[in-house]
């Protein structure tokens, strides 16, 4: 009996070491572990002015961030590096950003509106078709009117010819046919500059389109 009541003892005994042991090894784990992190946490920040002179303080000021900074422990070791701030190089990079969204914008708005170059190209030809169509009618047009300024000329001449008075009416139609010429041949070079212009312009979204298509994966033919 007393021999087991022994065993007993020694056995609880050597759990209770082994507990205080267990917990002395986690209170100086998690002390060393809370030193580190102290030891790392930023204490001082510390900036160099154009005279080379250390400018050291407890929290980070515009000069700082102007010359650069390092950040210190509280044992005045570098931990961190901050470069110094370009105005000049922020501008920029924020211009080219503005840019660059600009033209995911525009690149957005041509998926919406063309989807791919090839509906694109289909647009541009029924663009060009139909004022090609405009065109050719104002040209036929403006043929018929000089047909029309030949005769009015002819009969001018032959009232000139025999000494007679040119006739009101006639007098009109010549003033009413060659205003109708400059009119139709304004209509004509304005038709020319849209054509020419809506080809520029759906070269510029076709490439575009082009561009912002999916690289198509090359396949090398197998041989036979």
């Amino acid at each position: 009996m007393t021999g087991s009541l022994k065993l007993t003892f020694h056995a609880s005994h050597s759990k209770t070491i082994a507990r205080y042991i267990c917990v002395f090894l986690l209170f100086l784990f998690g002390h060393s572990t809370f030193a580190a992190t102290e030891q790392q946490r930023a204490v001082w920040y510390r900036y160099y002015d154009k005279n080379g002179i250390a400018n050291v303080s407890t929290s980070v000021t515009p000069e700082h961030i102007r010359h650069g900074y390092e950040a210190l422990d509280r044992n005045m070791q570098v931990i961190q590096r901050s470069r110094p701030y370009n105005a000049s190089a922020d501008l920029q990079q924020s211009s080219r950003r503005e840019s660059l969204a600009r033209q995911r914008e525009r690149d957005m708005k041509l998926k919406r509106a063309y989807g791919n170059p090839r509906i694109a190209a289909g647009k541009r030809d029924q663009a060009l078709a139909n004022l090609k169509k405009q065109l050719q009618y104002q040209q036929e047009q403006l043929k018929q009117l000089q047909k029309d300024k030949i005769s009015f000329k002819r009969q001018q001449m032959e009232y000139f010819r025999k000494g007679e008075t040119v006739p009101a009416q006639l007098k009109s139609n010549i003033e009413s046919n060659a205003q109708n010429i400059e009119n139709i041949k304004r209509v004509v070079e304005s038709l020319r500059i849209s054509y020419r212009k809506t080809e520029s312009d759906y070269a510029e979204i076709i490439n575009r389109l082009t561009a912002l298509e999916p690289a198509k994966t090359k396949t090398t033919p197998k041989s036979p």
